[in-house]
């Protein structure tokens, strides 16, 4: 029998109440010059801050944790870094091997604390297909099962525990969301959000790059659509096509996706580096891009949330990132 949706968000809730102690309850964050530029009062979940630096950990945990309680003995996960370096931690505090799949062009940082976690790391290729085709081969050979990204039901519910959490402090303070905007790549975060923010009244937004927007071309077609990635900085959200069970979700309860290209990321990505003085990386810095593109509301101020889904990020990137502040400074000093 197909479960309703607000059955599903129980598994949210409940997913929550596990995590709870387990996770980071990370702070939600606000600069009155974002909101200024947005045109709104914009609420950041700094999710890069979490352990393991992204949101990941929620649904990694929370699907590690129920196998564990099955009685398996390792896992198996495929990712482009976050999911990976969740599931090794995960892992790692259960007491599983953990074996991870990541593209071979993978940012170093991902794969040093992937291993630093203790997980063997295997490489395969550059697309999630090949990834994909090589972690279901481990999991034939050893008989571990495979915790996917995105498609599966622990994993989204663990992620929508952050947008639960930022939902819960909104009301808390005051200040209760009219949106919620999720960054997307296989669309388990957002899936989860929709989830979290069912029944509530709450539109929910994701937030795709430019030529990765699998989702937001799935939904105009009706049907699952893949695409063929195209370069960005923001290396987390570049899978060929939106999940299976993702887009079953959000398909009739997504307000809509927001598309954002690499130079509103970059510029998203130093708003939160000089405002919130934290560091995100450039996939987590998509949500607050997506954000400052929605209309703001003329006839009141509407509460945007916006989750920084994680802070995993190559020194080389940084320095690159911030170098158009640096150049436009410099000007600035020499016409002084």
């Amino acid at each position: 029998m197909t479960r309703t949706v607000g059955q599903v968000r129980a598994d949210v809730e409940e997913a929550s109440r596990w995590l709870a102690g387990r996770v980071v309850r990370t702070p939600v964050l606000r600069s009155p010059v974002i909101d200024e530029l947005a045109g709104a009062r914009v609420l950041l979940k700094a999710e890069n801050l979490q352990n393991g630096g992204s949101y990941k950990m929620r649904g990694a945990l929370r699907a590690v944790g129920r196998l564990a309680m099955a009685g398996h003995t390792g896992v198996i996960a495929q990712s482009t870094g976050n999911h990976a370096v969740a599931v090794a931690l995960a892992a790692r505090q259960h007491g599983l091997a953990a074996t991870v799949v990541l593209p071979v062009d993978a940012a170093s940082t991902k794969v040093d604390r992937a291993r630093a976690a203790g997980a063997r790391v295997v490489f395969a290729g550059t697309s999630v297909e090949e990834r994909v085709a090589v972690a279901n081969g481990l999991s034939d050979e050893s008989g571990h099962p495979v915790v996917d990204a995105y498609d599966h039901p622990d994993v989204i519910a663990g992620q929508g525990t952050a947008s639960l959490e930022l939902i819960e402090d909104a009301e808390r303070a005051g200040t209760p969301l009219d949106a919620l905007v999720v960054p997307v790549g296989g669309g388990g975060g957002v899936a989860g959000a929709c989830l979290a923010a069912a029944g509530s009244g709450i539109e929910v937004y994701g937030v795709e790059p430019v030529g990765c927007d699998s989702l937001a071309r799935s939904l105009a077609a009706g049907v699952r659509v893949p695409v063929t990635p195209a370069p960005t900085i923001a290396d987390g959200l570049r899978p060929s096509c939106v999940g299976e069970l993702p887009f079953a979700i959000v398909r009739d309860t997504l307000r809509g996706v927001v598309r954002v290209d690499d130079e509103e990321i970059a510029a998203a990505f130093r708003l939160i580096l000089t405002e919130l003085k934290v560091l995100a990386e450039p996939s987590g810095a998509a949500g607050l891009a997506g954000a400052l593109r929605l209309a703001p509301d003329r006839d009141r101020q509407r509460t945007v949330g916006v989750v920084l889904t994680g802070g995993n990020v190559e020194e080389a990137l940084v320095a690159r990132l911030m170098a158009p502040r640096s150049a436009d400074l410099a000007e600035e000093g020499a016409a002084a």
